[in-house]
């Protein structure tokens, strides 16, 4: 039994929170001037349209937007794999779509932005390169929690 049998309730709250998580992937995809294909395209004030990409935004911030995609998706993919009844709740949000676009928008420029960068530490770009991995992996494992969860198990059931 977990938390979620014991208070069904709280399906509502997953529910209510998941815009939440997937602002995250937005307010990365914001901080490296991306976007994704059907996001909202909302118009954006003419003071806020920085010509910043990964690419060309300083170490610092790259390095804290790889250690937050990174968090975000090993968290994600955690809670998946522990509660894959949530899968639903996700899949309402059109979630597995979102994650998609996040990743091919995102993943690319992000790897190329650490490959391309010079360092003057091996053991940063190492690390940046072990986290994006793993970002890359956890997403993947999350997506096919969802698609196994929503379109496999009840053919096999």
């Amino acid at each position: 039994a977990n938390i979620f049998t014991q208070q069904p309730s709280y399906f509502g709250d997953l529910d209510e929170t998941l815009p939440t998580v997937l602002q995250v992937f937005n307010n990365i995809l914001h901080k490296c001037g991306l976007q994704c294909e059907g996001a909202s395209a909302e118009p954006q004030k003419l003071e806020e349209r920085v010509n910043v990409t990964p690419g060309n935004m300083p170490l610092q911030e790259l390095k804290d937007i790889v250690l937050y995609l990174c968090d975000t998706c090993t968290t994600l993919w955690a809670f998946l794999d522990v509660f894959p009844l949530a899968c639903q709740t996700f899949q309402k949000h059109d979630f597995c779509y979102r994650l998609a676009s996040f990743y091919e928008v995102a993943i690319p420029e992000l790897e190329s932005a650490i490959k391309k960068r010079h360092f003057e530490d091996n053991s940063v770009f190492a690390d940046l390169w072990r986290r994006i991995s793993h970002s890359r992996k956890k997403m993947m494992e999350a997506f096919h929690i969802i698609i196994n969860q929503i379109c496999l198990q009840p053919i096999l059931e």
